[in-house]
């Protein structure tokens, strides 16, 4: 008797999940990493009402900041494993952050289910509207002129800004001053009052204060010049010869998600992107949007781990 009431406890649990309705069966939690007004936090609010469209269920964004963006994605990989949250990664913080870390709180493969990509974005190279720099160079020979007195800002330790700026120093010979953010959108306020001299941010954050003459772009760190910034030349052209990084953002989930979940989540954002008013939307914010499949997604961020330990490697960038 005890021996058949064990069996059947055993069995509950899976017979729960059976009972289950198909994903999505409630509301949605969409965790980013970084403070409101950042590029991330920007795309996940323009996606979020289109993604509750196609799921017919709410989806809220919830901003989980700290850590270098690490702490939204520990919060995801530590939710129930069916879908309903999720959070909108990074290069930075699903990739170069925790491989900064001596002692990572996540595993950047083992540890969460990649669903979809959803944009990516070059980095812009801003100064204030009032800074003397007018070009790559001229920021430059000002550096040099005052080696460490300029300083630049970044999302934190690890995150794409600070290796951005980190591979401009080692690629011109110069030294600035780190001034880790909680997010771009504190790191921006603080660039265009002069309180730090240089960031290397996404376009979609930097584009609006761009076109109002409060952030002066330098270059894009793209191989190819930015639709949205003809004039702006890339890091190539100023002279930094194989200077090429984009962001992109990536749904991921925690490991072990079912593959129909992951699926849905694919197919929701693809469907999203069939929309040419709401990929124009997109484009205009700054960002390229990209879909595909979470095998896809897959295969982006298993490479980027791969060139990112050496570019870490390389700055000798740690975080403790």
């Amino acid at each position: 008797m005890r021996l058949l009431l064990a069996f059947a406890l055993a069995l509950l649990p899976g017979l729960a999940r059976a009972q289950e309705a198909p994903f999505p069966s409630r509301p949605i939690t969409l965790l980013v990493g970084f403070a409101p007004g950042g590029g991330t936090d920007i795309l996940a609010r323009l996606i979020a009402p289109k993604l509750s469209e196609e799921f017919g269920q709410p989806v809220a964004v919830e901003n989980r900041t700290g850590g270098g963006g690490t702490i939204a994605v520990v919060a995801a990989i530590r939710a129930r494993p069916d879908g309903h949250t999720v959070t909108l990664g990074t290069l930075s913080n699903n990739v170069q952050v925790p491989l900064a870390m001596r002692s990572p709180p996540f595993d950047p493969q083992r540890d969460v289910t990649p669903l979809v990509q959803v944009a990516s974005v070059p980095l812009v190279m801003v100064v204030p509207e009032t800074s003397p720099a007018r070009s790559v160079a001229e920021f430059v020979a000002l550096a040099k002129a005052q080696p460490g007195a300029l300083n630049h800002a970044s999302n934190g330790v690890g995150t794409t800004q600070h290796m951005a700026a980190a591979l401009f120093m080692l690629g011109t010979g110069t030294q600035l001053t780190h001034v880790p953010y909680r997010g771009s959108g504190p790191a921006t306020i603080d660039l265009t009052a002069g309180v730090v001299n240089v960031n290397f941010d996404t376009l979609s954050t930097v584009l609006p204060h761009i076109r109002q003459n409060r952030l002066r772009a330098l270059a894009v760190t793209t191989r190819a010049r930015s639709d949205q910034l003809p004039e702006v030349p890339t890091m190539i052209e100023a002279g930094l010869a194989e200077y090429d990084i984009d962001l992109w953002y990536t749904l991921f989930g925690p490991a072990g998600l079912p593959e129909g979940a992951a699926q849905r989540w694919a197919q929701a954002v693809n469907a999203a992107f069939a929309d040419p008013a709401f990929r124009a939307r997109l484009v205009e914010s700054g960002f390229g949007p990209a879909g595909g499949s979470p095998g896809q997604a897959a295969t982006v961020l298993n490479a980027d781990i791969a060139r990112y330990r050496e570019v870490i490697r390389r700055a000798d960038i740690r975080l403790e």
